[in-house]
């Protein structure tokens, strides 16, 4: 099916989501209950909803898709940099089409907004944003878990699918550049990597001197309590990354990197901690490590509870939908 669109031009995401059963139950939806109210979540389901213009459309994009397929371009050798290539101009202009003919499209935050303000500048009015937000009782750091580490281990955690290929990216270069090191100085050092599906490239890690990779767990809560900083050096990043909000969350010192804190409003020094390259993020671990301090979790929790609890956000969805 992708393989049909590259040769005939089009969005790969868009004929790999098509699916005329689905486009049926739709329509049958639309027309039994005269629904006049329609939101979208990402660009490729928009098709579904392209027959009805009568209703009010909001389409959350959550990300500009388009620039993240730029950015694997970017980083690819031939072929796959010409593919990517393709489905990042392709899915821009199927994008931009969603945009002008939809009620209102939403992003996951005002950067991401803004982007895609100057790559479709003839919607820029129908354009805005909602923060992702976090289930604060879900993450809490209140609830008690029994310990998946062995005793005497101390853990850096990194969480996500590990067959997306920003996580894996950021796992390998992590296990690659940083880890090493910090190993050698405190052999009980662990890099956990939890997160279901990991690739064959993030399961070769689990070779290598102190790095665990779980695979699928049936809860991330325990990995992320008892691990003593979080870390998210995510070199490819659009939107908000829930990882960081869900350790924010459960009041667990993290490392970040500018990829993975963008669009989330936490002051560095006081609610997390930025570290910008390999060399950076090394000595930002070595200090934390030397010095636990829990008041850096503890004020990220309650920036997360300020912030980013759901009903705030949601209500921006809410306001959209009800527009005339």
């Amino acid at each position: 099916r992708s393989l049909s669109a590259l040769l005939g031009g089009r969005s790969l995401s868009f004929d790999y989501y098509k699916n005329a059963g689905m486009q049926a139950w739709v329509d049958k939806a639309m027309a039994t209950h005269k629904i006049d109210r329609v939101l979208v979540f990402s660009s490729p389901m928009a098709q579904y909803a392209e027959a009805w213009p009568q209703a009010r459309r909001v389409v959350d994009f959550c990300d500009v898709d388009s620039d993240k397929w730029r950015q694997y371009a970017a980083k690819k050798s031939w072929p796959m940099s010409q593919v990517y290539r393709h489905e990042a101009d392709a899915l821009l202009k199927y994008e931009r089409h969603v945009a002008s003919t939809c009620d209102a499209s939403l992003f996951v935050s005002e950067p991401e907004a803004e982007l895609f303000r100057q790559l479709a500048p003839e919607s820029a009015a129908k354009i805005g944003f909602f923060n992702n937000g976090v289930d604060t009782d879900y993450f809490s750091p209140e609830r008690e878990y029994a310990r998946p580490y062995a005793p005497g281990e101390r853990v850096l955690v990194f969480t996500g699918a590990m067959d997306y290929w920003p996580n894996v990216d950021a796992v390998q270069w992590f296990a690659a550049e940083i880890f090493p090191q910090l190993y050698a100085a405190n052999p009980q050092l662990r890099f956990v990597i939890v997160g279901a599906r990991p690739s064959a490239a993030v399961t070769a890690l689990g070779q290598q001197p102190g790095i665990v990779v779980t695979g699928t767990v049936p809860d991330v809560r325990p990995y992320i309590q008892h691990a003593e900083i979080c870390v998210a050096p995510l070199r490819i990043a659009r939107g908000i990354q829930n990882k960081v909000l869900e350790a924010m969350a459960m009041a667990r010192p993290m490392v970040v990197s500018p990829q993975a804190l963008e669009g989330i409003d936490a002051a560095p020094g006081r609610e997390l901690q930025l570290a910008d390259g390999a060399a950076a993020f090394g000595a930002t671990l070595s200090a934390m490590l030397a010095t636990p301090d829990a008041s850096l979790g503890q004020a990220a929790r309650a920036k997360v509870q300020q912030q980013y609890s759901w009903p705030s956000k949601l209500a921006r969805i809410e306001e959209r939908l009800e527009c005339n």
